[in-house]
């Protein structure tokens, strides 16, 4: 059957196919006899009176005496005929539509949780400055993180760079697109940051429909985090030995850092602090509160007031300073315990259940027969835990 776009474009076609041929075989049995009795009047040539039909008549009548003179051999011809199409039915793929070449890349690795901002500004640089050293590329407009839009909720450990590749004529000789990918690939590596290649319109509409970039993905249910990211990683591991996977790598679902503030109650309360109190000024201190907004011209732009950077990083946490009832202020390191702990940078959830996903870029086969040798492939070699389930998308 066919599966994925070709899938989607062709099985209307094929209902509205089946539902023609159905509806004009009860026409001829119902409605046309009745208007041919209606319609057809006057005298009737013969059929042998029709020089066309005469000519086909001719022509057909020592075909047919042909094969019923000698009909065991026409059977065996035909039987032997049907036998010639098994094998190339059964090597027979289920994709017929190759993907649309828009002569632009994007490239997409994955950062580790917990990236500093100054850090991955760097590594992109390195990347694009990478990228414009391989002779058939143009231009190179890279981006990590997040834009200025609500409807892109990218973390900063996504980076999307879209490639401009030069025509098709101005490439060194015998190099296929194919090959060109390869070469960015094996360029491109970076530790901790797994390579994944799509084209950029592709991407987008795949991404609204199915929520993972890559042309295929795994999608892990459970739980609990845990469970659901070292199952992500066993799928993942084991999806990197079936032919065909360029790279395959799960989203790490913690590894993100946070401060974490266990408010001391009995402090707090001979100071005259409640939990609220204590939480709005560590908000106000290190996240900044919006005070007012600015205007120019149709844009609006909120204010935000909060402790210079040097005063809020990690060391200089606990120096923020609390307000007490009486007035005075009061560090919050003798109100609270203060420790930076790891934990998710999202949490997906779907259907009741946390999800994980795994990406995977694949190259020069079928997705259809990669996902059957794949499903073989976990089955034989990843043991889930109990109440996890995974399912493909893509």
């Amino acid at each position: 059957a066919l599966q994925g776009a070709e899938g989607r474009l062709f099985k209307p076609l094929a209902f509205t196919k089946t539902y023609a041929m159905a509806a004009a075989a009860l026409l001829s049995v119902t409605l046309t006899p009745a208007l041919a009795v209606l319609l057809i009047r006057g005298r009737i040539r013969a059929e042998h009176a029709n020089p066309l039909n005469a000519w086909l008549v001719r022509v057909y009548t020592p075909a047919v005496r042909f094969v019923v003179r000698r009909r065991g051999w026409v059977i065996v011809a035909a039987l032997l005929l049907l036998a010639s199409a098994v094998p190339p039915f059964l090597s027979l793929g289920s994709e017929f539509m190759p993907p649309l070449n828009e002569g632009t890349l994007l490239y997409m690795p994955t950062a580790p949780p917990g990236i500093a901002v100054g850090e991955a500004a760097r590594v992109l640089q390195l990347m694009d400055r990478e990228l414009r050293t391989v002779p058939e590329v143009e231009r190179v407009f890279g981006k990590i993180g997040r834009a200025e839009t609500p409807t892109d909720p990218a973390p900063l450990s996504m980076v999307e760079t879209i490639i401009q590749l030069a025509p098709r004529e101005r490439w060194r000789p015998g190099l296929d697109w194919d090959a060109l990918v390869q070469e960015l690939d094996a360029k491109l590596r970076y530790p901790g940051m797994p390579n994944l290649w799509w084209m950029p319109i592709q991407t987008r509409t795949e991404m609204l429909a199915t929520g993972v970039r890559s042309p295929l993905g795994v999608k892990v249910f459970g739980d609990d985090l845990e469970s659901v990211e070292r199952a992500a990683i066993e799928i993942a591991s084991a999806l990197r030995g079936v032919p065909g996977t360029r790279n395959a790598f799960a989203e790490r679902t913690t590894g993100a850092f946070y401060l974490d503030a266990r408010i001391d109650r009995a402090r707090a309360s001979r100071h005259g602090v409640s939990a609220q109190d204590l939480n709005e000024a560590l908000e106000t201190a290190i996240g900044g509160t919006n005070v007012s907004q600015t205007v120019v011209g149709r844009e609006r732009y909120a204010i935000n007031v909060r402790y210079a950077r040097e005063f809020r990083d990690d060391a200089q946490a606990g120096r923020t300073l609390v307000p007490t009832a009486s007035g005075a202020l009061v560090p919050l390191a003798e109100l609270a315990e203060l420790s930076f702990e790891t934990g998710p940078e999202m949490v997906r959830s779907e259907a009741g259940k946390v999800v994980g996903l795994v990406a995977v870029d694949l190259s020069g086969r079928p997705i259809v027969d990669y996902v059957e040798e794949a499903r073989r492939r976990i089955e034989s070699s990843v043991v889930l835990p109990a109440g996890t389930r995974i399912a493909w998308v893509g």
